[in-house]
């Protein structure tokens, strides 16, 4: 369809991508991406307004004929993930994205490709710079740290919205429909580190787990793929009978919302025991070759010597509560709806494992459509850490975003659909953060539906977006806007 990225960003969405994706946007670095949306709006003499967590309003005032229908939200996220291959050589605080086309997709060079949510940005770019697309009044925000903490839509200040309608723009599926999602919250658990000297006569030894597929903890979680930082757990409890060593580092996963793809552990052992180590790895890739035959395929584990950095290792005490830690802590479906076939209705992702000079921290990605189920996991984490004499916070927390019958939004949606398509929009729910629950608790009345083109494993190196799905998502957009006259204000 397009031979070239010259060719493809000539279209206004594409360009707009193609734009944004030179500023390093990683979720914590948004500053850079933030003055650019200020700019952008300040240089078209449009109301802009950007707050103290970053987060900018863009407003454009309505199109002849659109004077009297209702103001528009229109919402979407300016970070993204950042994950790369290994050996993939790139700087997330400096370097552009390095987009490419296969066919009818864009990927990055090795890197996440940032369509969550870039996408929405491109869109709302190019609606706010053209002047032949009718609208009502618009409101668009595009937030920080939602890939994070939700922290830039938890920030926002409802007093600079007169809308009440809301279109976000985050989904990740051409022909759906999203009208309700998961809240959320981040567990950390942080298991105390207390080192002692390297014993003599040892060496070092670096475990490696690759080959895992990953993705979004959200989206991904109900196709049962292995969670690097549990392999790792279990690979070192089973390593621990019989066979002395010390753990050096403990490090998995860039993200809590990403189910971690790769996992490493830095470990101390004498030379006559490296051998036998060697075997029970061998033994282990095996087993998990065995068990993630069908989601996993390509796991391998890699028993090298290296040169480490020596910090000492982890006492007697801190390697069990460690490894215990990541036995012990929940992680993936805890529970499906029994209202929505297939929908996972609560969940847990151990995402990070992180060694700091004086403790583990492990973070999880808790979701749940009820919010009570949401706290018992979180519940049970807690008991975890506090029977191991770990440390333990919840915060982050955002809520879960009700599906409401009576959405006009969702309604006018569904008849434009059918009139451009000759077919039904298939209305959906989510295992997933959608901001909308936030803004739908912050102005209270808000009528929100959530609409994306389709792109796949999102928050891992091989994200790619559906050009002619991105377009195809657009052109639905702006046939509904363009009937927004006939809802009441």
């Amino acid at each position: 369809m397009y031979g070239s990225l010259e060719e493809l960003t000539q279209h206004p969405v594409f360009h707009y991508f193609s734009e944004i994706s030179k500023i390093p946007r990683g979720s914590g670095n948004e500053k850079a991406i933030s003055d650019f949306l200020v700019r952008f709006g300040k240089e078209r003499d449009l109301v802009t307004i950007q707050d103290e967590a970053l987060n900018v309003i863009i407003k454009k005032p309505a199109t002849p004929g659109y004077e009297q229908a209702p103001t528009i939200i229109i919402q979407g996220h300016m970070d993204m993930v950042c994950e790369k291959n290994e050996g993939t050589v790139h700087d997330f605080q400096k370097d552009p994205i390095r987009l490419k086309i296969k066919g009818d997709m864009l990927y990055a060079s090795g890197t996440t490709l940032g369509a969550d949510n870039g996408v929405a940005v491109a869109y709302a770019l190019a609606l706010l710079a053209a002047d032949d697309i009718p609208h009502p009044a618009l409101e668009v925000v595009i937030t920080t740290e939602e890939e994070t903490s939700m922290g830039g839509a938890l920030a926002v200040d409802p007093g600079h919205f007169d809308g009440r309608i809301f279109i976000n723009l985050d989904s990740e599926e051409d022909g759906k429909l999203l009208v309700s999602s998961a809240g959320g919250s981040k567990a950390v658990h942080r298991v105390p580190i207390v080192r002692e000297e390297a014993p003599e006569d040892t060496a070092d030894y670096r475990i490696s787990i690759r080959g895992l597929k990953g993705g979004h903890s959200g989206m991904s979680i109900q196709e049962g793929r292995g969670n690097a930082n549990k392999l790792m757990g279990r690979l070192l409890y089973g390593l621990a009978a019989g066979l002395p060593y010390g753990i050096q580092q403990l490090n998995g996963g860039l993200a809590s919302n990403a189910i971690p793809r790769e996992a490493d552990a830095v470990i101390l052992l004498h030379g006559d025991d490296a051998k036998e180590c060697e075997v029970k790895v061998e033994e282990w890739r095996n087993i998990l070759k065995n068990e993630l035959r069908a989601s996993d395929p390509d796991v391998t584990i890699k028993f090298e010597k290296v040169t480490a950095a020596s910090a000492g290792i982890f006492s007697e005490g801190s390697k069990h509560k460690a490894i215990s830690s990541l036995m012990m802590i929940p992680n993936g479906i805890q529970s499906m709806s029994m209202e929505i076939e297939g929908l996972v209705e609560s969940s847990t992702n151990l995402g990070v494992a992180r060694t700091l000079d004086t403790e583990l921290v492990l973070e999880s990605d808790v979701r749940s459509s009820v919010k009570s189920l949401k706290d018992d996991i979180v519940n049970r984490s807690k008991l975890v850490a506090d029977v191991l004499g770990c440390e333990f916070t919840a915060d982050f927390d955002y809520p879960e975003w009700p599906y409401n019958p009576d959405s006009e939004i969702r309604q006018l949606f569904e008849k434009v659909y059918t009139k451009e398509h000759g077919t039904d929009i298939e209305v959906i729910a989510v295992h997933a953060g959608i901001e909308c629950g936030i803004f739908a608790e912050k102005l209270p009345g808000l009528d929100a539906i959530s609409l994306g083109p389709d792109m796949y494993n999102v928050h891992t190196p091989d994200e790619h977006l559906n050009i002619p799905s991105t377009i195809k998502t657009w052109e639905f957009f702006l046939a509904a806007l363009k009937e927004m006259k006939t809802l009441d204000d």
